[in-house]
C-alpha cells in the first residue's frame, strides 16, 4: 500500500481521552507543591501507577485488548504496564546519570499524551460467547494475571507480547491481471473472482427472492440464548429478525433506535439485523462452512457512520469465537476507509492482529465490492478488484472451517450522535469460489 492511503478512521478527542491525555502534565504540575503534600502524592502516585499503562493498552490493544477483559482486567493490564514502564524509565535516567523525578514524570507524561491521542486502527475481536458465571470468572481471572504476567515480562525484557507478522510489501498496490486502478463496482454479480484460477462457485445469493434463503443464511449468532444475541464487543445493538429485508435485489440490514429487551436482562438503545451461514442454536448444524475460498460481496455503508459498525467477516464454525477472525471488510465510524484484518492464536495462546486500511471512495454513494481469497498459504484482500494487503506468514493462516457473517453493529467505541435514529447496510450479492 502507498502509505498516503493508510488514513486514520475519523476520530474525535472525548472527555476520557482529554483526561488521560494531560494527566502526567498535572502530575508534572503537582510537584511543585510542598513534597509532604497528600495532593501531590495523590496526584503524581495515581499517575504513574495507572495512565501510561492505560494509554499502552487504548493504543496498542484494539478492542480494549482483543479479548474483552472487562474492566477488571483493563485496570489490571494498566497497573501493570504501569509500574512497569515507570520501573524500566527510572533505571535508564539513573544508568544514563540523569534521573530526577520530574524528568521520569515529563517523559511518561510525553508517552502517555501522545498514545492517548493516537488514532486507533483494526478492528475488535469476536468476544467469547456467555458462560455459566462460575467458569465465565475463573476464566477471566486466568486472562487477567496471564495478561498482566504476559505484559510485565515484555516490559522488562524488551521483548515483543505477540508474534510480528510479517505481510506483503507495502509499495505500489499490485494487481491482478483483470484489475485496473480504477475500477468500480456494480450491483450485477461478477463471474469470475478478481484473480485467475480453476474456480467453481459453491455460494451465490443476488438476494433475488422475496425471503432470505433459509437453507443458506439464519439472522442470528450461534450462541442465541432465548432471542437474537449481539456480538459481544459492548455494542449497542440487539440483533432481531424483523430488522432484516429482501426485497428489490438486494439485502437490507437495517439498524434502528429503539430500546431492546435482550436475553442478557439488558435493554439494549437499538435493534439491528444480520445474517450468518451458521447455527440456529448452539448445538446446531452449520448451514454453510467454508475452508479457503475466495469470498466476494456487493456492499453499500450507511451513510451516516459515526457510531455505526457494518462488517463482512468470518467466524471459526467449531469453536465460535476468536482467533482465528477473518475480517474482509470492516467500517468502524466511517464509511471512507474500509479496515481488512486478519487475527490468529500466538505460540502463547494469546491475540494476534494485523491489519490495513484503505481509502478507495465514499463508500456509501454507490457498491462496491469487497473480496478477500483466502488460500493455504496466504490471505490477500481486494477493494474493486484492486489488491490492497496480504499476509503470508504460515503461523497467521487460519486452516479451519469457517462460517460467513454480514452485519450491522452500533455502538462500538462510540455511540450515534443525536438525530441520528437509523442506518441501512445495502449488499447487492454475495459470492463463493472454490478450487
Amino acid at each position: 500500500m502507498n502509505a498516503s492511503a493508510l488514513q486514520p478512521r475519523p476520530w474525535r478527542l472525548t472527555p476520557a481521552l482529554g483526561l488521560l491525555a494531560a494527566s502526567g502534565w498535572s502530575a508534572l504540575a503537582a510537584t511543585a507543591l510542598d513534597p509532604g503534600s497528600p495532593l501531590r502524592a495523590l496526584v503524581t502516585g495515581l499517575f504513574l501507577l495507572g495512565c501510561p499503562g492505560a494509554a499502552v493498552v487504548r493504543a496498542a490493544w484494539p478492542g480494549a485488548g482483543g479479548r474483552s477483559f472487562g474492566p477488571l482486567g483493563a485496570v489490571v493490564l494498566s497497573v501493570t504496564l504501569s509500574s512497569a514502564l515507570s520501573a524500566v524509565t527510572a533505571v535508564g535516567l539513573y544508568l544514563a546519570g540523569a534521573f530526577t523525578p520530574g524528568r521520569l514524570i515529563v517523559l511518561l507524561a510525553g508517552l502517555t499524551t501522545v498514545l492517548a491521542l493516537l488514532r486507533r486502527r483494526g478492528g475488535p475481536v469476536l468476544a467469547v460467547p456467555r458462560l455459566p458465571s462460575g467458569a465465565r470468572q475463573r476464566r477471566h481471572l486466568a486472562e487477567f494475571a496471564g495478561a498482566a504476567l504476559l505484559a510485565l515480562t515484555a516490559a522488562c525484557s524488551g521483548s515483543p507480547m505477540a508474534e510480528q507478522p510479517t505481510v506483503a510489501p507495502k509499495g505500489a498496490v499490485s494487481r491482478p491481471p483483470n484489475a485496473t486502478a480504477d475500477a468500480t463496482a456494480s450491483t450485477d454479480p461478477v463471474d469470475q473472482p478478481a484473480v485467475p484460477g480453476p474456480w467453481h462457485p459453491v455460494l451465490h445469493d443476488a438476494f433475488s427472492g422475496p425471503t432470505l434463503d433459509p437453507s443458506t443464511w439464519t439472522t442470528c449468532f450461534d450462541w442465541n440464548d432465548g432471542g437474537c444475541t449481539n456480538q459481544g464487543n459492548h455494542e449497542d445493538e440487539w440483533y432481531q429478525p424483523g430488522q432484516v429485508q429482501v426485497g428489490q435485489g438486494g439485502l437490507t440490514l437495517t439498524a434502528t433506535r429503539q430500546p431492546t429487551p435482550g436475553s442478557d436482562g439488558i435493554v439494549h438503545p437499538w435493534t439491528s439485523g444480520m445474517v450468518s451461514t451458521g447455527r440456529d442454536s448452539w448445538n446446531g448444524t452449520p448451514r454453510r462452512t467454508f475452508t479457503y475460498g475466495y469470498f466476494a460481496a456487493a456492499i453499500k455503508v450507511p451513510a451516516d457512520a459515526e457510531g455505526l459498525f457494518p462488517a463482512f467477516w468470518l467466524i471459526p464454525a467449531e469453536s465460535r469465537s476468536a482467533p482465528p477472525e477473518l475480517d474482509i471488510a470492516e467500517f468502524i465510524n466511517t464509511n471512507q476507509h474500509v479496515d481488512m484484518n486478519l487475527h490468529w492464536q500466538t505460540a502463547d495462546g494469546g491475540d494476534g492482529h494485523v491489519g490495513q486500511t484503505t481509502s478507495a471512495a465514499d463508500f456509501s454513494t454507490t457498491y462496491h465490492v469487497f473480496a478477500m481469497d483466502w488460500e493455504p498459504d496466504s490471505v490477500t484482500w481486494y477493494v474493486d478488484g484492486v489488491q490492497r494487503f496480504q499476509v503470508t506468514k504460515p503461523s497467521m493462516i487460519p486452516h479451519v472451517a469457517m462460517e460467513l457473517v454480514l452485519d450491522l453493529a452500533v455502538g462500538f467505541q462510540e455511540a450515534p450522535p443525536a438525530g441520528v435514529d437509523s442506518a441501512q447496510l445495502h449488499v447487492a450479492w454475495v459470492s463463493v469460489w472454490q478450487h
